[in-house]
């Protein structure tokens, strides 16, 4: 087994507790999860908590953050050996759907089987209070929160990074835009009709295609975008996506919590989001504009576009949620994690 720690690398001391912290298929997922994935081992590092990233059972913890196959077959063995096992509860059934091919026809079974397998583990993690909500109703598994934070370390310069990324797409300021992987779950038709009723933005989607992986309806949607609403595909340094970026809408339907949005909101932007259960934390017409749109009604989000043409709202609602980023950036619930893991052991 290969533990792993920031500083030397050595073997831990016999009281200090070892973690098996597994992502299964790691090669292959990308996206929230590998992000959250990355942060939690940035924090594990930066306390000193010893781990491997190798299924393990010669461990005080195994903490899985997908449920797959392999995953499971550790934890029962490790719950037999009397190894308390955590897992993330980064997957819901109801966030599955409108992602990639095939995903809505494998959401529906994929309830029953995460009722099962979240039933496997000693304790859920759960990335926000509404992932909560929603798990508690699979399984009785004790659950905690703990959010998937923001490294504030990786938006470090990003506003210099304007002008560079304004001129490599052809955006004009302000401009409309998102982060990450371009789903239809996330609001694509939205964001692609704004952008059509609003021919005089910019609008921009910083973040991968994938097309192959798309069902019909996203590359339609993608294909037929007007002139002013540029896919730009992976970006090499996501600082860019926020430097050049001036107006964060998220039209999402469904979320656990949302990375991008709090990279977002760190970087000082202002933000627009769909009136949503998962965003029952935000503070509406402080920290963000919430729209009560239903499905196919553009009209509300149209209006809040059309407010953000003040640029001191712009500002102060970029400040406002730059200010309430901040409890959650990996300093700041770091020590989360040594409590979990003293409290599992």
């Amino acid at each position: 087994m290969s533990l792993e720690r920031s500083d030397t690398g050595s073997i831990p001391p016999d009281h200090a507790p070892v973690v098996s912290h597994y992502l299964e298929f790691e090669s292959h997922v990308t996206g929230g999860i590998r992000e959250s994935v990355a942060h939690q081992r940035k924090m594990l590092d930066e306390l000193g908590i010893h781990y491997t990233t190798d299924p393990s059972l010669d461990v005080d913890v195994f903490h899985c953050n997908l449920v797959g196959p392999r995953s499971l077959w550790y934890a029962k063995r490790a719950r037999s050996n009397g190894i308390p096992v955590i897992a993330h509860t980064h997957v819901t059934a109801e966030d599955f759907g409108d992602s990639f091919r095939f995903t809505n026809a494998i959401s529906k079974p994929l309830k029953p089987y995460l009722e099962w397998a979240y039933g496997q583990a000693d304790l859920l993690v759960c990335p926000s209070d509404y992932n909560r909500r929603l798990i508690e109703t699979y399984t009785d598994t004790p659950t905690t929160v703990i959010s998937n934070g923001v490294d504030l370390e990786k938006l470090d310069g990003f506003e210099s990074l304007a002008d560079e990324y304004r001129r490599r797409y052809g955006l004009e300021p302000p401009v409309v835009f998102l982060v990450g992987h371009v789903l239809k779950r996330k609001g694509l038709e939205t964001f692609v009709e704004l952008a059509r009723r609003r021919p005089e933005i910019d609008f921009a989607w910083f973040g991968p295609l994938d097309l192959e992986m798309k069902g019909r309806d996203t590359t339609r949607l993608i294909r037929e975008s007007p002139d002013n609403c540029t896919f730009t595909g992976y970006v090499d340094d996501v600082r860019g996506a926020y430097a050049a970026g001036d107006i964060f809408c998220f039209p999402t339907h469904e979320e656990n919590e949302g990375i991008a949005l709090l990279e977002a909101m760190a970087a000082g932007k202002p933000i627009v989001v769909r009136d949503i259960e998962p965003f029952s934390w935000l503070d509406d017409g402080e920290e963000c504009l919430k729209v009560d749109a239903p499905f196919g009604d553009l009209d509300p989000f149209v209006d809040a576009l059309e407010r953000l043409d003040d640029p001191e709202l712009r500002r102060r609602l970029g400040s406002n949620a730059a200010a309430r980023s901040e409890s959650f950036s990996l300093e700041s619930i770091a020590a989360e994690y040594r409590t979990l893991y003293s409290e599992a052991v």
